[in-house]
């Protein structure tokens, strides 16, 4: 069914809205064809599922940021690590809210011009969000790496002496950069929307898709590629040099102690889960973008919505294994709790 159709029937629009995402979609010729009217109780269930995932992720970033965002407040201080860590849980809370948005837009109105007015404007904050929690967690991995790796060359340990008072610029650099990238997107965006509208709504035809398929292609996909590579390189190596150095600390720690059980030895081991989980989580993540940018896994498609499942149950899982292992956010939030519980039982007190 053509634009111009569904465009002379509102009737048949409006129906047609709910379909493609929850009915097979194929692609003839020059157009779209909706697929059979039976809907897909995989998609929906994958949905929901999705949308419950956001919501665990949301919780589990927002406890991060509130933590040591209180921390901060109170203390008025915070290490260099944790200013790392509340800014990566900011950035990670607010762009679960921005797929979730996108996600549910995406699933009720699987038809509709990528690049319209909602999409355009959840482009923004998803291009940003997603750019600035990929640099966060870059210098988070550089900052362990340099701090953790038990490396003694003098480069490792002029670091050292330097990278803590760096992750303010490293905050603002990441800040500066996604920006960068998300006006150039924007400008992309804005262009192949302004075409769109210049060929009276018919950007499904040969010429609109040739646009816009060029477009992608060759402007929108490669500021993509390079704004995803550039961390994603330098996490990795920063992964692979951190993980090689304390493996190979926990093992001289496992073989000099009486077994696993040791306080020490599990103190290393759940740290070495810590930074596996981060790797699997960024990996996927940044994965996850750029075939999602390349077109792999077009919305309309069930495997879209299995693969953000997947994405997503990381996303979800990974906070609450920070809150786990990290001893800070621990014991904040422990404090915290028998603060509350603390205050509760005087109220209850006076109360009586």
């Amino acid at each position: 069914m053509s634009y111009k159709t569904l465009q002379s029937n509102p009737t048949e629009a409006a129906l047609e809205t709910w379909r493609p995402s929850l009915f097979t979609g194929k692609q003839d010729g020059n157009y779209l064809i909706l697929g059979y009217s039976a809907i897909d109780t995989k998609i929906i269930v994958l949905a929901i599922i999705l949308l419950f995932l956001c919501l665990v992720a949301v919780v589990g970033n927002g406890i991060i940021t509130a933590t040591l965002g209180m921390n901060w407040l109170l203390q008025r201080t915070l290490s260099p690590c944790d200013k790392l860590l509340v800014s990566l849980g900011a950035s990670r809370f607010f762009l679960q809210w921005v797929v979730l948005c996108r996600n549910i837009y995406v699933f009720l109105h699987p038809t509709v011009f990528p690049y319209n007015n909602v999409l355009r404007f959840l482009a923004i904050y998803w291009d940003f969000l997603s750019a600035v929690t990929l640099w966060f967690s870059t210098w988070l991995s550089v900052f362990y790496c340099v701090k953790i790796t038990t490396f003694t060359h003098p480069v490792f340990l002029w670091l050292k002496h330097r990278v803590s008072r760096w992750v303010p610029w490293m905050l603002l650099s990441s800040v500066g950069f996604s920006a960068l990238s998300t006006v150039l997107l924007f400008m992309g965006n804005q262009s192949i929307y302004q075409n769109y509208l210049r060929t009276d709504g018919q950007s499904w035809n040969v010429t609109g898709n040739n646009m816009r398929s060029s477009c992608e292609k060759f402007y929108l996909f490669p500021i993509k590629a390079i704004t995803w590579l550039v961390p994603t390189l330098i996490f990795l190596i920063c992964m692979v040099l951190l993980l090689t150095s304390l493996g190979r600390h926990t093992k001289k720690v496992l073989l000099s102690l009486s077994g696993s059980q040791d306080p020490s030895a599990q103190a290393h081991i759940k740290a070495l889960l810590a930074l596996i989980s981060f790797a699997i989580l960024f990996t996927s993540y940044s994965l996850s973008m750029m075939l999602t940018a390349a077109g792999i896994f077009p919305s309309q498609e069930f495997r879209y919505w299995v693969w953000q499942v997947l994405i997503y149950l990381c996303a979800a899982v990974h906070p609450f294994i920070l809150l786990c292992t990290n001893h800070k956010l621990k014991a904040v939030l422990e404090k915290g709790c028998c603060s509350r519980n603390e205050a509760s039982g005087a109220a209850a007190d006076d109360h009586l």
